[in-house]
């Protein structure tokens, strides 16, 4: 109301899509049911439908002698009775509300009353006081919904509003780089809509909160978004039980900031380097690779339509029915783990796979997925692995796709419950895999038959792959002779398998070995695909793969031209040359060939940091006498030099042939090729000789992992144990017998999905759980980085690797459609904090980010943070003062008790204890102040 002693008197109006010429309408916060609620407000018009409220609003003020502007509030009941409650002398924030429908600027006129002028003077009388639509006003706040509206603070990365017809800004202290400090009010901007009625006020509110775009610190946006979406705001009548009653108002969308993110990312290798280890100092090219062109229209048929068509059996049948050889395309799995450390991200391949469907279509399988490079997705590249085999399998539907599963250890290195690993077969099956090349790594029967029935029960080709060392043609080696695999041949048709595989894992097969093997196999098999897998390490692997083929194999495998060799597989250019015109002709045309392998000799040069050529020359031939898988030969040659132990590489390939002999002679592939690497490096560290090792076996700390070989943790070695040395090693420890994974037990998977909905929120999808399942705290760690810098697999490789250069510019698509133009522009200088600010341009507006220099911040000190993954840890819930510590240590304290008392933005917060227990440690004092999560105290849980 505005109101002038013996002069004028007259009531301003709240509009509201329910006026009418009998009523009035009375402004009123919607009160929240909690303590301080009316800091937090959407404002919205309450009806006040008694006609003498006109005259009480009238001559309230005559009565107490007010003058100029105010504010009166009443409560309303159920039967329409109104209740004085108050009158504010002044205009409150939602004065906007009034000022929109009614269209009278209460603040001018406020100010024109003071100079003595009356309300006939300003144009205004009752008489044209007019309500024109509804206006809707919300105050967006620096306040966390999620959090019982606790104030946030912080720096404003990015501040940008939403505007546009029919909405109003009165905006705060709201700029990029605006500090937000707990001292003062957490208002950013008040929002007042308008429109002709409520639904079309609130749409407009909705649209416009959607368009802003805050980061930095958290926001009630998504609460207000929430509200405007609800029915009962918009067609009912709300009352001061509205939010008690609606508690899915709390249920908000996160926001996913994603371009903010991948912008504190890009910043963090800009000032820190890359975020992922790198063993070499070479830098990625410069060079982008040149995709070869693919034509329009859909791929030709392929192997994966037989599959889908006529199922597994149907598909074992149309392979063995093939004249010619088929292949297996490494190139997106083994070649790189192999080559390149595994480091081979989704970006690159998603690229090439378009050609590799157009083009290869007649390929047996690609090998895109399984065995290291599911936990190196998320351990060093920060990239969910399921998300590459859907996009893989979208853009690839023609050509089967295969996996290495580890037999009972799935794509782990450890063992798990039976219902994980047929759970993870069939959400692999579902997410597009068809193949799995199921193999144990000491040829363990329960262990693969495990990992065969899991494949089969899923849907998926089932193809039991036995695990080759030795050498068949020398008849001194007896251990694992002719007769051993054409036994275990004969278990694992009995268990089901639809392709018989030989896994070469180590390049040992010679072309004699390879007829010896393959004939044999195939005259008492001749139904049975056989594929055949190898490695080139020793320079053979071309002439052992043709050997193989003409004794009777279906299938061999090799990678590109540009991706083979060395530790990886025989080269794919070369089979196609040496069988072109001969009954194991390939149908594959070089030329597609080249075109491949040039796209991929570019892009390796951006893997230039893992490439195993910084410290690999060549391969050798000493593979036939130590025996060392291709994959961890590479491996072991980069440990050597990051060890300095590069000049004793001979000896350590040495020990690794001595530390076999003294564990029995194993078959080795990952985990019991990494048990002999293990304790060669022991042996070589500690200069120790095998007789040496066995005089001193009961004195020595050997390795965990080859401690856990000899308990029997990853099953049963093809001929037993080695003793006395197993006896003298584990002494006292226990030993498992039979089946390490047998006596698990189940894995609830609807307590660990709860668990992690409640750690990351609610989209968890099934795929997580899996992930989570196999690699726990691998799974936390990419889960906490992608939080932190958003969606990385979109950026290019070299700019994941190593950022842009100042004044650079480039795009970054984070969705179909959706395209952020960004360019660098400086880094700044070192802050008191040990922060760099990071500027950039994005999508034409100026960004900046503030990053911790590593290098910096080692020479400061700061307040510890509490780690969430500790449960005794209790963190600041908001940054603050602190007012009062309630406890000390020593004190036993109960779940629920109050700890310490914080302040911020004139609430004080009670931070009650998560658990019962002992306090450990006080890391605060009386007005400290803290920030978010610091660290306030440890309780020891009570047992």
């Amino acid at each position: 109301l505005l109101y002038l002693p013996y002069r004028s008197a007259m009531r301003m109006l709240t509009g509201s899509c329910y006026i009418s010429p009998y009523r009035f309408l009375l402004y009123l916060p919607l009160q929240v049911g909690y303590e301080n609620a009316n800091r937090f407000l959407l404002y919205l018009p309450l009806q006040v439908g008694y006609e003498n409220a006109n005259r009480f609003l009238l001559y309230l003020p005559l009565q107490v002698g007010y003058e100029n502007a105010g504010t009166v509030e009443f409560l309303v009941d159920k039967h329409g009775k109104h209740y004085f409650i108050e009158v504010n002398s002044r205009l409150q924030v939602e004065h906007t509300v009034t000022e929109e429908v009614t269209d009278v600027d209460l603040v001018h006129a406020q100010l024109r009353v003071c100079e003595g002028r009356s309300l006939p003077e300003l144009g205004l009388t009752q008489e044209t006081i007019r309500v024109n639509g509804c206006a809707i006003q919300c105050r967006v706040t620096t306040e966390d919904p999620a959090r019982g509206f606790q104030p946030d603070t912080g720096r404003l990365e990015v501040f940008r509003s939403g505007e546009g017809m029919g909405i109003r800004l009165d905006s705060a202290s709201a700029f990029p780089g605006a500090v937000i400090s707990p001292h003062y009010d957490s208002l950013l901007v008040k929002v007042i809509a308008s429109g002709k009625d409520m639904s079309t006020a609130a749409a407009k509110m909705h649209r416009a909160l959607s368009e802003f775009r805050v980061r930095g610190v958290k926001t009630n946006i998504p609460f207000l978004q929430n509200v405007l979406s609800n029915h009962q705001f918009l067609h009912s009548t709300v009352d001061t039980q509205f939010i008690d009653e609606n508690q899915n108002l709390f249920i908000m969308k996160p926001v996913q900031n994603r371009a903010q993110k991948l912008l504190h990312y890009l910043g963090h290798v800009m000032v820190n380097g890359p975020t992922t280890p790198i063993p070499v100092k070479a830098k990625p090219s410069s060079i982008d690779p040149v995709i070869p062109t693919v034509p329009m229209g859909e791929p030709s048929l392929g192997f994966r339509d037989v599959l889908l068509r006529e199922g597994p059996e149907g598909f074992a049948k149309a392979v063995r029915a093939h004249p010619g050889l088929l292949f297996m395309d490494t190139t997106f799995r083994d070649a790189h783990q192999s080559l390149l450390a595994t480091r081979v991200r989704t970006h690159d391949l998603k690229k090439i796979a378009p050609y590799v469907s157009h083009n290869f279509n007649n390929l047996f399988s690609l090998e895109n997925w399984g065995g290291a490079t599911f936990d190196v997705a998320m351990r060093f590249l920060y990239e969910c692995p399921w998300k590459r085999l859907q996009e893989l399998r979208t853009l690839v539907p023609n050509v089967p796709f295969q996996m290495l599963l580890r037999g009972a250890n799935a794509v782990g290195y450890t063992n798990y419950p039976d219902n994980a690993v047929f759970k993870f077969c069939e959400v692999a099956k579902e997410n597009g895999m068809d193949i799995f090349r199921v193999f144990d790594s000491l040829n363990y029967l329960p262990n693969m038959i495990l990992g065969m029935e899991a494949a089969g029960r899923a849907g998926g080709v089932v193809e039991a792959a036995i695990s080759y060392t030795g050498d068949v043609s020398d008849p001194m080696r007896q251990k694992y002779s002719l007769a051993y695999y054409v036994k275990l041949t004969e278990e694992l048709m009995k268990a089901g398998t639809h392709v018989l595989c030989i896994k070469d894992m180590a390049g040992l097969l010679k072309p004699e070995s390879s007829r010896i093997l393959i004939s044999a196999l195939r005259d008492r098999y001749p139904d049975v695909p056989i594929h055949v897998h190898t490695h080139d390490t020793a320079g053979a692997g071309v002439a052992a793969m043709l050997a193989c083929a003409e004794a009777g194999a279906d299938v061999v495998d090799v990678a590109v031209d540009s991706m083979a060799g060395m530790t990886s597989q025989p080269s794919m250019g070369a089979m196609v040359a040496c069988t072109k015109g001969t009954k194991l002709d390939t149908g594959i045309a070089l030329e597609k060939v080249f075109d491949y392998s040039e796209y991929w000799e570019v892009t390796r040069g951006l893997y230039a940091p893992f490439d195993c050529t910084a410290t690999m020359k060549s391969g050798n031939a000493d593979v036939y006498e130590n025996e060392i898988p291709g994959g961890q030969y590479t491996n072991l040659h980069f440990q050597a030099h990051s060890m300095g132990l590069g000049n004793k590489f001979k000896q350590v390939k040495k020990s690794y042939s001595e530390a076999n002999k003294l564990l029995g002679d194993l078959i080795k592939v990952t985990p019991s090729s990494k048990i002999v690497g293990d304790l060669a490096q022991f042996m070589v560290q500690n200069n120790l000789t095998r007789e040496e090792v066995e005089e001193k076996a009961d004195e020595l700390s050997f390795p965990l992992s080859v401690v856990e070989f000899l308990q029997g943790h990853i099953g049963i070695p093809h001929g037993g144990f080695p003793e006395p040395f197993r006896t003298r090693v584990l002494k006292s420890l226990p030993r498992i017998e039979g089946r390490p994974g047998a006596t698990l037990p189940p894995l609830d998977f609807d307590a660990l999905e709860a668990g992690l909905r409640l750690l990351h929120g609610d989209d968890i999808t099934q795929e997580d759980v899996m992930s989570a399942a196999m690699y726990p705290k691998v799974f936390q760690e990419y889960k906490e980085f992608t939080g932190s810098f958003g969606p990385v697999d979109c950026l290019s490789t070299r700019l994941f690797l190593d950022g842009p250069k100042i004044a650079e510019e480039f795009q970054v698509e984070i969705e179909r459609g959706k395209t952020l133009h960004i360019k660098a522009l400086a880094v700044g200088d070192l802050n008191k904090t040990g922060q760099r600010g990071v500027f950039f341009e994005l999508n034409g507006q100026l960004r900046s980010v503030l990053v911790k220099d590593n290098v910096a911040m080692k020479e400061m000190k700061f307040h510890p943070k509490a780690l969430k993954s500790v449960r005794g840890q209790v963190g600041a819930p908001m940054p603050g003062k602190v007012i009062e510590v309630k406890v000390e240590p020593g004190q036993k304290v109960e779940k629920g008790q109050p700890l310490c008392v914080l302040s911020a933005m004139k609430m004080e917060t009670v931070v009650n204890s998560p658990l019962t227990g002992v306090v450990t440690v006080i890391h605060v004092d009386t007005d400290n102040s803290l920030e978010g999560d610091d660290l306030i105290l440890e309780i020891t849980a009570e047992e």
